[in-house]
């Protein structure tokens, strides 16, 4: 059931007899974006809020139960004036050079957070890599291909999906390149 303003409400629970209980959760519009084109895509994903939200790579890891690798990292860049998303691991810087040349840019720098909002429709720390308007091309490293599963922003600080990187690419219409810096690094 959706309403006026684009929340979604959700019937979850079980009472303590057994039957099912209504528990009324709203998901902030942008979330319910994202929710709808995996729906419409007909895309095998899991959709989750985690209480403590998502800060950082390392937290989304933990709260999703899953590797730092495994973790998507959804930056906006322009490169020559256009905006670009790039998909790189957790445990991994995204090099503005590569990223640059894989634009067919002169140059990249990293998108100021009015420009993250402008090209994405998401606030920094909340992008998911679909559904996108505003941004010329996204690029994905290769190494996050090779898991089964990934985990993206899904709209909002709190909530993640976990998508397989197929889909992945197929959704965001990613391309699939080297994206990263050489060496992995930890952020503290």
């Amino acid at each position: 059931m959706f309403a006026a303003d684009t929340t979604r409400e959700a019937c979850v629970g079980v009472r303590s007899d057994g039957y099912a209980a209504v528990v009324r959760a709203t998901w902030p519009e942008p979330v319910e974006r994202v929710a709808a084109y995996l729906r419409e895509a007909g895309v095998d994903a899991r959709l989750e809020e985690f209480e403590a939200g998502a800060a950082t790579a390392e937290d989304a890891a933990r709260a999703a139960g899953c590797t730092l690798e495994q973790i998507v990292k959804s930056l906006v860049f322009v490169c020559d004036g256009r905006p670009v998303l790039a998909l790189v691991p957790g445990d991994r810087r995204a090099d503005l050079e590569k990223i640059a040349r894989a634009a067919g840019a002169v140059e990249a720098r990293i998108a100021r957070a009015a420009e993250v909002e402008e090209a994405t429709g998401f606030t920094p720390g909340a992008v998911s890599p679909f559904p996108l308007g505003g941004v010329d091309r996204v690029l994905i490293d290769q190494t996050l291909l090779s898991h089964d599963v990934v985990w993206v922003g899904a709209g909002s600080p709190r909530h993640m999906a976990a998508v397989g990187p197929g889909d992945l690419v197929r959704l965001a219409r990613a391309q699939p390149m080297d994206a990263v810096q050489d060496s992995t690094y930890h952020s503290a």
